[in-house]
């Protein structure tokens, strides 16, 4: 079945090559294996390019399908990586959206964390809506504010133009801060949360 990543390589001109990882997403191990002279970790990424000269909102909405992919690698020029398990805030029901989050992890106990708190939230959730207590679309919304406001998730929607919400007034008061703005704004937020 595998543990399906996409790693992305930073070009000089700031946009990036997107290759795929079979295995990559178990455990983030690629995190620690993408170096310079192991630019492929010795085989664990395909050597195939998917995609060039891809911005990261098209990664995250052309490339990042969210019940598929379990982790994104960036890769910086210098290959500092930078990881980000993949967080699918749907239901296979039958009327999933491409609705996800990124959320940045390290490997070992962090991605643990997160991937136990995750399943827990959402499993509970799950529940909440089996018996009737909450609509689907409030425990997805609701499932959402936690990622973001208790992980510093960052919400996207894969293939957005074939989805309802793309047709949806927005109102900024429901999106993440990070959302108003033009990046992925992880390192800002947890600069301004410290000044608090």
């Amino acid at each position: 079945m595998g543990h399906r990543a996409l790693v992305a390589y930073e070009r000089p001109d700031r946009l990036y090559d997107l290759r795929y990882s079979h295995w990559g997403g178990d455990e983030l191990a690629l995190a620690t294996s993408l170096t310079r002279e192991t630019p492929l970790a010795r085989g664990t990424v395909d050597s195939d390019v998917l995609a060039d000269a891809v911005s990261l909102e098209r990664v995250l909405s052309n490339y990042l399908d969210p019940c598929v992919h379990e982790a994104l690698y960036l890769v910086a020029e210098d290959f500092a990586v930078t990881t980000y398990r993949v967080c699918w805030l749907e239901w296979g029901d039958g009327r999933e959206e491409g609705r996800g989050a990124i959320v940045r992890a390290e490997p070992g106990s962090d991605d643990l964390a997160l991937r136990t708190w995750f399943r827990a939230t959402k499993t509970a959730l799950a529940d909440i809506v089996e018996m009737g207590i909450l609509s689907r679309r409030a425990a997805q919304s609701y499932l959402e504010a936690r990622v973001c406001e208790d992980e510093n998730g960052r919400p996207y929607t894969y293939g957005a133009e074939s989805t309802d919400r793309a047709s949806e007034p927005i109102d900024v008061h429901d999106y993440w801060q990070a959302e108003r703005g033009f990046g992925f704004g992880f390192d800002d937020e947890r600069e301004d949360d410290s000044e608090r």
